[in-house]
């Protein structure tokens, strides 16, 4: 249910009491409830907009989440940017300097190595290349328009008219925002394919396990898909070609692409799609190092602004076996409501503010010249809507996770590198980082056929490059090959054009058109519409390799056979329209059966943990003729139900515990449901376990570069050429400490692990079973370690929540906090006090359905959760819901805030209108934009 409304009085109460209590540890000097308000948006009465063509009507509901309506598109969308703006600005302007690799002029010398960094990726300037030679004239007025939208804004306004990160900036900085242009929209696009892109991360990762692993060890620890038990995406679908019309070198199977019954799809594919054979990747990387990036030493509070933003670059989440995201469709057959439901809520890092932005956009008479009338979530930033519904169809997107970047081994030498034989000049280009407060820096970018030179940027990137494995004719590794990035998002496409063409389609071919231009990130796209069917489209720009290339390990650059060879045709990848079963689930698991398919889309998939739980959810629905309706839609969002924990627990209950204080947390377990309410003492005690049989077994053999940062432990030397004992005797070992970021470390516990642990129940003797960072072939004692793991995890839990068993919860170890992005996470204390907020105990885990995910290496705290929440009713779209993670709002203490947390963390939604009648009785505020 919605939330009560609050009375603009009280919230002006609860802003002097916060800034009372400020006052008094001493700060109330900086600040004032003029300071704090200064931001708000104006939300009634009227505002002139110069470039309208007539007047636009701004409608906002008591969550602050508006809807807009216009008589031209470009009206429309120049509203959006002014709206954004309002809202948002601040997180606009960071996102843009984050894509340009400008951070360090918001935030000085602490930024240098992260713009340096994405100045080698080169997003600006792909985006920049995007817009002037791919996308239609149309969506380039749309962003024009957009942009003026955002200018209108920001026009005369500076300082704590903006927000309340501008006021604090404003104590150690002289910065001022400038101009939004089109291309900021563009690059936006960008930080998503980064975050979303596949098995970059798994592949450095079988490189980095090379230094301390076997290759079967290796490939234990990457189990292939479990087709049998977990349903892939596409299942009624067939690609005709499989009678042998399939041509390797990725020209169009015969008879068309994967379609229902194996029918042929006639569609055309995106003229782009041909790899300009030897061209260079756009982005590039950088020789030298950057200069001393020390902190300015600024002579105050506020100094710590400077201070390193670790989660940057990776803004969307963390990567891992659990990110990704839940969305699934049933047919009108199995709903109570005879037309179809569906029901989205992707998996991305929890920040303030969301990361999402609701928002209805409105042609007031909808025809060719203004197409739109749809309502769901934006990006501040990017006009148009990226998930949600229009009049005629809904969409929901998870992550495909295709195999969409390779990392390239380079001989580099005296300015060139080695390919076919001969030495080939690498291109090279300058780029200056201007610095906030300090020196401009200059770097040198490196590129070479293949992409960017990563490696001169990144020094786990360099240890693939030192440790990652090649044959036996590569040439001489001296102090380490370099390591280039061949990332399909390097190259311009239409992605942007697709986002407009969405918005605006009537039916499944429509859909299915614009989902051609949509190349990165490469997305499942579930479809229904309100005339009862139901479709998917697997969309994006995939590459097809040589043969004998899989892309799971870097490839050596100096040998052609090892490119990319064409892109995977467009009607070429898979799709259903009202398949028979009469529901599709995605959920980032296989998207179709390796054998009933001919183009590899990757390997490196989840491993389906989330989605055949959500598909036997819809089962035990459907079953006998029983039906779905919209509260079982969102029930099922919140299922919660370890996975891991029906597989294992049988043989936790099975050891014969001795110690009655281990014992007694063992019985924990006996008749649990395996449901990880936030208040359950058993999840509590299992995910503990689970966390210290990962560390057992397999956190202490892998190598540092994957392991916690900080988390030392002693082990055997990698070159054991020399004695393995001291002269004492004993063995001899080094003190060696991980370097990874706890939220992206190894063993994280994701649903990859799960078929680890699975299928090594079945080997009691495996010499993973030993505990400690040797692996004993044949010498392991599965029980033992189990036994261990309960030991460890009843202490731990002891430590973090007590003695008392009966006061455990999962909630308590598994906690939401919601941070500001930039100043919240690494600003002075009583600046975070402002911007934060939290801690919600929370129920959900990791793979499951309610993905409130938490890393295993790392610890028990949230690191990526269900970012929105949507249900779309397609017999009666008012009836429909939805929910956000934060609020409408940036603005620290604006009554939309954080107004739908609390409802979030509870498992509810809002109701969402969108009709015009329904939208005016849920408006609270309506303000006019006029010429």
């Amino acid at each position: 249910m919605p939330a009560k409304k609050t009375p603009r009085r009280a919230r002006l109460l609860v802003i002097a009491v916060v800034l009372l209590l400020v006052a008094g540890v001493g700060y109330g000097a900086y600040w004032s409830v003029g300071t704090v308000r200064a931001s708000f948006p104006q939300t009634t009465g009227s505002v002139q907009l110069d470039g309208l063509s007539a007047p636009v009507t701004v409608k906002r509901d008591e969550h602050g989440i508006p809807q807009l309506y216009a008589d031209s598109a470009e009206d429309l969308f120049r509203a959006q940017g002014y709206v954004h703006a309002q809202d948002r600005f601040w997180e606009m302007d960071v996102r843009r300097h984050l894509t340009a690799g400008r951070l360090s002029e918001m935030f000085g010398e602490s930024q240098v190595e992260t713009d340096a960094f994405l100045r080698t990726l080169g997003w600006r300037k792909v985006a920049q290349e995007e817009y002037d030679t791919k996308l239609s004239e149309t969506t380039k007025k749309y962003l024009l328009a957009y942009a003026e939208g955002v200018n209108a804004y920001l026009g005369g306004r500076s300082g704590a008219e903006l927000s309340l990160e501008y006021a604090a900036l404003g104590f150690v900085s002289d910065y001022k925002p400038h101009k939004w242009s089109p291309v900021d929209s563009v690059a936006w696009l960008k930080a998503m394919a980064w975050d979303l892109r596949g098995n970059m991360q798994d592949e450095m990762d079988r490189a980095l396990l090379s230094s301390r692993l076997t290759s079967k060890q290796i490939e234990a620890l990457y189990p292939d898909y479990p087709y049998d038990r977990n349903k892939p995406i596409v299942r009624d679908g067939a690609v005709s070609a499989l009678d042998g019309a399939y041509d390797p070198k990725g020209t169009a199977p015969q008879d068309g692409g994967a379609a229902q019954n194996g029918t042929a799809d006639p569609g055309t594919a995106d003229p782009g799609t041909a790899v300009p054979g030897g061209t260079a990747s756009p982005g590039g990387a950088a020789q030298d190092a950057p200069a001393d990036q020390t902190g300015q030493g600024v002579q105050t509070q506020l100094a710590a602004l400077a201070a390193s933003l670790d989660s940057i670059p990776a803004l969307l989440g963390p990567s891992g076996d659990g990110i990704g995201s839940n969305s699934w469709v049933v047919s009108g057959e199995y709903t109570t409501t005879g037309k179809p439901l569906l029901a989205n809520d992707p998996h991305l890092a929890p920040q303030l503010p969301s990361l999402w932005y609701q928002m209805g956009l409105h042609c007031n008479s909808v025809g060719e010249a203004c197409p739109f009338d749809v309502a769901g979530f934006t990006f501040s930033g990017m006009p148009g809507v990226i998930i949600g519904h229009n009049q005629d169809i809904s969409w929901g997107f998870t992550n495909l996770g295709a195999d969409v970047t390779d990392l390239y081994l380079e001989k580099i030498e005296n300015g060139t590198y080695l390919y076919d034989g001969k030495k080939v000049p690498y291109d090279t280009r300058e780029e200056v980082i201007r610095v906030a407060g300090g020196e401009d820096r200059k770097i040198t970018v490196r590129s070479t056929r293949h992409g960017p030179l990563v490696s001169d940027r990144s020094g786990e990137l360099a240890g693939v490059g030192d440790h990652a494995p090649v044959g036996d004719v590569a040439p001489d590794r001296g102090k380490g090959y370099a390591v280039a990035l061949r990332w399909t998002a390097l190259e311009p496409s239409r992605t942007m054009d697709a986002v407009f063409e969405l918005n605006a389609a009537g039916d499944f071919d429509g859909f299915r058109k614009a989902a051609r231009k949509f190349a990165v990130p490469s997305q499942n796209l579930v479809y229904a519409d309100t005339e009862g069917n139901i479709g998917y489209q697997a969309p994006g720009r995939i590459p097809v390799r040589a043969e004998g290339h899989d892309g799971r390990y870097p490839a050596p650059g100096w040998d052609s056979d090892y490119e990319w060879e064409s892109y995977i045709p467009q009607e070429a990848l898979p799709w259903e329209y009202n398949p028979e079963r009469g529901y599709i689930v995605t959920a980032n698991q296989a998207v179709i059966d390796a054998g009933k398919y001919p183009y590899p889309l990757t390997e490196d998939w989840g491993y389906g943990a989330r989605s055949q739980r959500i598909d036997d959810l819809i089962q035990s629905k459907i079953k006998d003729g029983g039906k779905v309706s919209t509260d079982d839609m969102r029930t099922m969002q919140l299922d919660n139900s370890s996975e891991i924990a029906k597989i294992l627990v049988p043989y936790l209950l099975k050891i014969d515990v001795k110690d009655p204080y281990v014992r007694q947390a063992q019985e924990l377990l006996e008749g649990w449901d395996y449901t990880q309410d936030a208040d359950s003492a058993p999840a509590a005690y299992f995910n503990g376990v689970w966390r210290n049989l990962l560390k057992l077994g397999f956190g202490n053999k892998l190598p540092k570069e994957v392991r916690v940062e900080g988390e030392c432990l002693r082990v055997r030397p990698a070159d054991e050429s020399g004695p393995i004992e001291d002269l004492s005797g004993n063995p001899r070992t080094v003190r060696e400490c991980g370097t990874r970021a706890p939220e992206s470390a190894q063993p994280d516990g994701g649903d990859r692990w799960y078929e680890v642990v699975r299928t090594l129940l079945d080997e009691p003797d495996s010499g993973w079973w030993t505990p400690g960072s040797r692996f004993e072939e044949g010498e392991g004692d599965r029980d033992a370690l189990l036994a261990r793991a309960m030991k460890d995890a009843r202490w731990e839990l002891t430590t973090k929540l007590g003695k008392d068993i009966e006061t455990w919860s999962w909630g308590r170890l598994h906690r939401l906090m919601l941070q500001n992005q930039t100043l919240g996470t690494e600003g002075p204390g009583f600046v975070q006090h402002l911007l934060n907020r939290g801690p919600w105990d929370l129920g959900g885990g990791e793979a499951a359905v309610n993905a409130t995910g938490w890393n295993a290496a790392g610890g028990y705290e949230v690191v990526w959760v269900p970012s929105m929440r949507m249900v779309v009713n397609l017999a009666d779209l008012d009836e429909s819901s939805w929910i956000n993670l934060a609020g409408a709002s940036g603005h620290a203490y604006h009554a939309n805030y954080v107004d739908q947390t609390d409802i979030w963390a509870e498992g509810g939604q809002l109701d969402w209108a969108f009709s015009p009648d329904a939208v005016e009785d849920a408006t609270e505020d309506t303000m006019a934009l006029t010429p």
